[in-house]
């Protein structure tokens, strides 16, 4: 495994100009208006998970179009009081698995919000939302990251975020949640969505962003060699004539974009230096565009996996910075 992008030195000074469309502010704007036009009044049922000191409940909420979204939320036993909350978004073809699977978080004395990925869950960990869309959707390259990518209003990432924005939304609904403390967390698409919802969502007290998936896409196609952004260029390899549309959806979901409009959250961001996934130049892209106050963690001889329990531990010093009262 090598460098797969530019020394480190460049990547600090790399600021791309924003492709963004005029009416990117319009579009989210009258997006989460339509979803929130459905009350949020999300359950929360206690499963027996066979834990002994963390509570589990199966959560359901409405996201995009009101589809209902699943999710886990897992909290400490004897916990009194309101508690802050980290909402938790997960990675490219994974669900929200099963209860046990995440208990950082919950462990540290923070309620945890699993955000199932509507019509993902069949690769890393499974997922029990499907993806609902009622508009027609054009022929697709196989995976996700070209359903509906000829018009940003069918494009399947419309929908996801807006999952993930209305997740903040539950979690703030919640009985035992601080609404002034909600986090939120991800890696690769995880990370993108964390990203996203720090510039869409209101008051997000703090983002972390873990090697970030969704940024900076006309790089990104140009210089991942492994998935999923190579969906994206098999796609326009057949279909010619249709790359400018494409790009034109995807500016809509510019992780770049989002974070230049992300100026009320702290943020701590990671990148790993020899990611073929999802290339370092792409993430000092948005780093560098982000507004709000930031940190990068630099993993200088790894791939896509990243810091991993090292970056966790890095996790639970910026939470316990940015969620004390």
């Amino acid at each position: 495994m090598a460098l797969v992008d530019w020394p480190l030195a460049e990547l600090e000074a790399y600021a791309p100009p924003r492709e963004e469309p005029e009416d990117f502010d319009a579009f989210w704007a009258r997006t989460l208006a339509a979803a929130r036009e459905h009350p949020m009044r999300p359950t929360a049922t206690r499963v027996d998970s066979g834990l002994a000191v963390l509570d589990v409940f199966d959560v359901t909420f409405p996201g995009y179009g009101g589809d209902p979204i699943k999710g886990w939320l897992v909290r400490p036993r004897d916990a009194t009081g309101a508690l802050p909350c980290v909402v938790t978004y997960i990675g490219y073809g994974g669900g929200r698995g099963l209860a046990h699977e995440r208990l950082l978080y919950a462990s540290a004395g923070y309620a945890n919000l699993i955000m199932d990925t509507r019509g993902q869950g069949g690769v890393s960990s499974r997922g029990d939302t499907p993806d609902r869309c009622d508009a027609p959707v054009d022929p697709q390259y196989p995976g996700f990251m070209t359903r509906g990518v000829l018009d940003p209003e069918t494009y399947y990432y419309r929908r996801l975020i807006t999952d993930a924005v209305r997740a903040v939304d539950a979690a703030r609904a919640l009985d035992g949640v601080d609404p002034q403390r909600i986090a939120v967390c991800g890696g690769s698409q995880g990370g993108g969505l964390a990203l996203a919802v720090a510039a869409l969502a209101e008051r997000v007290a703090a983002a972390i962003v873990d090697v970030p998936f969704l940024c900076h896409w006309r790089r990104a196609l140009d210089v991942a060699t492994e998935g999923p952004y190579p969906e994206l260029v098999g796609y326009c390899r057949v279909h010619r004539h249709q790359v400018d549309r494409v790009f034109r959806t995807l500016s809509y979901m510019d992780g770049v974009n989002f974070a230049a409009r992300a100026s009320g959250t702290p943020a701590l961001f990671s990148v790993a230096l020899m990611d073929p996934i999802c290339p370092p130049s792409t993430v000092y892209a948005a780093y560098n565009h982000y507004a709000g106050p930031k940190r990068m963690t630099v993993w200088p001889y790894n791939g896509h996996e990243g810091g991993q329990t090292y970056q966790q531990a890095e996790h639970l010093r910026f939470l316990r910075e940015t969620l004390a009262r």
